[in-house]
């Protein structure tokens, strides 16, 4: 047996707009969700809904309005995805460029155009583009003015938004992720989703009916990217790692399954295309009540997507009981310590063999393809005097996990698209807004106060990985 990737495996990186594009008045852009939220110690409270980004001081720093300016970059950095021989690229639109308020008749050309010159110079590199819809991303105006997925204008608005799209790229882009990390939404409402919990409203009654929202959403836009071009693949996204349980107590077990369903609601949905019945049954118990129009039920039934995607940082640990002392930081989702495990510099725990566990599980789970479109290491680089960025760190961690990864392909036999390793470029960090928190293969010169000449420099990693897709996964 011949232990390869296929042929047309896709090798590439990953990037969102809220995190790397900047430009955030330029271009006739409106303001967007991450344009509000701060670094510092109001971020959190932002990114959760509690607090209201217009009582913030008027001297907050927003990193993400420059981020790393990779609008005013973008062809320098096309050439050196190419230089490392990336067969795709996974990023996404920011909404507000092409629709500013949400609610114009008609899109911005000029917001189209960047779009379209970004996805023109990859096609002529060779490097297939992937799309994510709305990733942490979407006008301001819409969360003022109707409380954004509370509402069900909204999902009008991001149809309209999709249909732009999909006729303008129709031929070029082939693969559209709805939703980035859509799970985030129960976690960091407003970043995930724009949504702000007033005083007064029923927290979890909010977030599902606001999910249900986005399901629906994601259910037509998959419907009409189907229409426009059938040739068009749609998936969906989840911020993955699969809970294991802290100990055989079977109360243990009984808490890491349910903590996977939790995990895997929205995706149950979009990929199987009804509410499962544990979710009617928590919702039921909760007394939460979604509202829905006729028909929604059979948009989600007929309209499932075509793959999985998913990020993946860490497996997680869970107790039916309290642990003392023994809880680790994570990607939004805290965790037990796992004895077994290293940690990063931020506290995440390492764990590739717990990506070919979660592979498993997913496509054992929905038998779709399924698509790795984030997975990386967050750390302090040093630049050496001669210019040099020595970072074995990262390599080391990429290499476990990609063996790890073909090991889940040849071995298991998953069904996997490709891998797009997070933060191809060093960008801002999503749920810190540091920029000191690097994941790239290309350094970028800029500090967490936004200070710096923001010239790009290729890391040791950039090397190694050009040879990794360059021998389709062999050369490790």
């Amino acid at each position: 047996m011949t232990l390869k990737f296929p042929d047309n495996f896709l090798w590439g990186g990953a990037t969102a707009a809220n995190q790397c594009e900047g430009g955030w008045d330029q271009g006739g852009k409106g303001l967007s969700v991450v344009d509000v939220v701060p670094w510092g110690e109001n971020r959190r409270p932002v990114m959760s809904g509690k607090m209201d980004y217009r009582s913030l001081p008027a001297d907050s720093y927003y990193p993400g309005r420059v981020a790393i300016d990779m609008y005013g970059h973008m062809k320098e950095d096309v050439a050196l995805m190419a230089e490392m021989g990336f067969k795709c690229y996974r990023f996404s639109m920011s909404w507000a460029r092409i629709f500013p308020t949400g609610m114009e008749a008609v899109p911005n050309e000029a917001g189209l155009r960047f779009y379209e010159e970004l996805i023109d110079e990859l096609i002529r590199n060779h490097i297939e583009p992937v799309v994510t819809i709305c990733h942490f991303d979407m006008p301001i105006y819409l969360v003022d003015t109707y409380g954004s997925w509370k509402s069900r204008t909204v999902i009008d608005a991001y149809l309209k938004y999709c249909q732009a799209i999909f006729e303008r790229f129709k031929g070029k882009v082939h693969y559209w992720m709805t939703f980035n990390e859509i799970n985030m939404l129960m976690h960091l409402p407003f970043m995930g989703a724009g949504i702000r919990i007033e005083a007064g409203e029923n927290k979890e009654q909010v977030k599902y009916q606001a999910a249900h929202h986005e399901l629906v959403a994601s259910a037509l836009a998959t419907k009409l990217a189907h229409e426009i071009d059938p040739e068009n693949k749609i998936g969906c996204m989840l911020a993955a790692g699969q809970f294991y349980p802290y100990t055989c107590d079977p109360d243990d077990v009984l808490q890491a399954m349910q903590k996977d369903r939790e995990n895997y609601f929205f995706i149950d949905v979009q990929s199987r295309g009804e509410y499962p019945c544990y979710a009617k049954k928590y919702l039921e118990r909760q007394g939460i009540k979604i509202e829905m129009e006729p028909g929604d039920l059979d948009i989600l039934k007929t309209y499932t997507v075509d793959y999985v995607a998913f990020s993946y940082y860490a497996s997680r640990l869970t107790s039916a009981k309290p642990v003392d002392g023994a809880e680790t930081a994570g990607n939004v989702f805290k965790s037990l310590k796992n004895p077994y495990l290293k940690v990063s510099e931020w506290g995440w725990q390492i764990d590739p063999v717990g990506l070919r566990i979660t592979m498993n599980a997913i496509y054992d789970r929905y038998q779709k393809p399924i698509f790795i479109v984030e997975n990386g290491l967050g750390a302090k680089d040093t630049v050496q005097p001669d210019g040099t960025i020595e970072d074995d760190y990262r390599i080391e961690y990429l290499r476990a996990h990609i063996q790890e990864m073909k090991k889940a392909v040849c071995e298991d036999g998953v069904d996997l698209i490709g891998y797009t390793p997070w933060g191809w470029i060093d960008l801002v960090s999503a749920s810190t807004g540091e920029m000191s928190k690097r994941y790239g293969f290309v350094y970028v010169d800029r500090d967490d106060a936004g200070n710096g000449t923001l010239a790009r420099s290729r890391k040791k990693s950039f090397y190694w990985y050009k040879k990794v897709i360059e021998s389709n996964g062999e050369t490790l």
